[in-house]
């Protein structure tokens, strides 16, 4: 075998659609990042090398056996914790939350280890169960949701919290658990929702009632959110342009580059440019969900179709805040939002589908 064979040959366990997906949204993000930046060259090489330092992530996961990612299960969902425990006594704080863990001039966030670390256990403590609908599987499980949903909702980041608590959701119902016991919960959080708004902190208690009437505070906590439905409506059919977006050059929309990049790239490239990014993300989520459906293993089966939907899921708050229907909770749009930490998560998840498709059969 030649060096250039050898070289290529990892690249065959690349999933075709996937990673159409992925390079149409990183020109996206190339291109919507260098005009909310004022054209700055900096930021856009930036987010380049985070897309190739996470393709480069992603080779190494999808040519990993999905046989040995379910064996470094425990120990991530372990390790995941302890950085959390960690977190909440030594973590560096921000605007009042303790969030980031620093190690020498980098910094990171424990809780997105946690989106894949939790799924990944769950998948892998399903998998070897023979009596998934035996109550103590679903008592189980929603404790291995609950002490890392404790934990970031400490710091505290509810909506990371609440991200992660539906992907172990996810899990559990694909894993077959049975209805009552979601139907149950439902019911608690309907009826506990007036007790714990007590314990909400204030800022929180501000977004959800700035996400009930913008209009409370319009030059407060409902700016962001009435500039951000502004940037969206203006953009009309065809967009306003490359660089010709009002909302974003000149200020008015704050974050322009992170949470809230979905309102530039509207304002800029209209309806027609939001289909086609809709459209992307539909093939990438449509595409994991049937590499979960033709698994032949229950982890495969159950990790890649929990990954696929919390990758929807990111993609729906995300959108649903800028547009004004759901509350914002800081949640960046994959893939295109100006970051690195949680460019990597979505990489490795996504080598994670490719993984299980390259690898139709593992070892139960």
């Amino acid at each position: 075998m030649n060096w250039h064979t050898r070289l290529l040959r990892p690249l065959r366990k690349l999933d075709p659609a996937l990673m159409t997906g992925i390079v149409i949204l990183m020109l996206i993000s190339l291109a919507v990042l260098y005009s909310g930046s004022q054209e700055s060259v900096h930021v856009v090489l930036a987010q380049f090398l985070r897309f190739v330092i996470g393709i480069v992530v992603l080779v190494i996961v999808a040519n990993t056996p999905p046989e040995r990612i379910r064996a470094w299960a425990p120990t991530l969902y372990v390790m995941g914790i302890i950085l959390l425990a960690i977190t909440l006594v030594a973590g560096k704080t921000n605007l009042g939350a303790r969030r980031w863990l620093g190690v020498g001039p980098l910094t990171f966030q424990p809780s997105e280890l946690m989106k894949l670390a939790l799924p990944l256990f769950l998948a892998y403590y399903y998998s070897q169960q023979e009596n998934v609908r035996h109550w103590l599987s679903a008592i189980a499980g929603f404790v291995l949701i609950a002490i890392p949903f404790l934990l970031i909702a400490k710091e505290p980041d509810l909506g990371t919290a609440a991200q992660i608590g539906a992907a172990g959701i996810f899990m559990m119902w694909l894993a077959g658990v049975r209805r009552r016991w979601f139907i149950g919960l439902i019911t608690l959080a309907a009826i506990s929702g007036p007790i714990l708004w007590h314990f909400l902190h204030e800022y929180q208690k501000e977004r959800i009632l700035t996400f009930l009437d913008p209009q409370r505070d319009p030059l407060g906590a409902g700016y962001h959110i009435i500039q951000s439905m502004i940037a969206v409506g203006s953009g009309g059919f065809w967009g306003k342009g490359w660089f010709n977006g009002t909302q974003v050059n000149l200020d008015f929309l704050p974050e322009a580059q992170t949470d809230f990049v979905f309102a530039g790239f509207a304002e800029e490239f209209g309806l027609v440019g939001v289909i086609v990014l809709i459209s992307t993300y539909l093939l990438i989520v449509l595409r994991g969900l049937v590499i979960a459906y033709e698994s032949r293993d229950s982890f495969g089966r159950l990790i890649a179709g929990t990954l696929s939907l919390t990758f929807f899921l990111y993609i729906f708050i995300n959108m649903g805040m800028t547009t004004g229907i759901l509350p914002v909770v800081g949640v960046p749009l994959p893939l295109i939002s100006y970051g690195g930490t949680a460019m990597l998560t979505f990489m490795v998840g996504l080598g994670i589908l490719m993984s299980v498709h390259a690898h139709p059969r593992t070892h139960e």
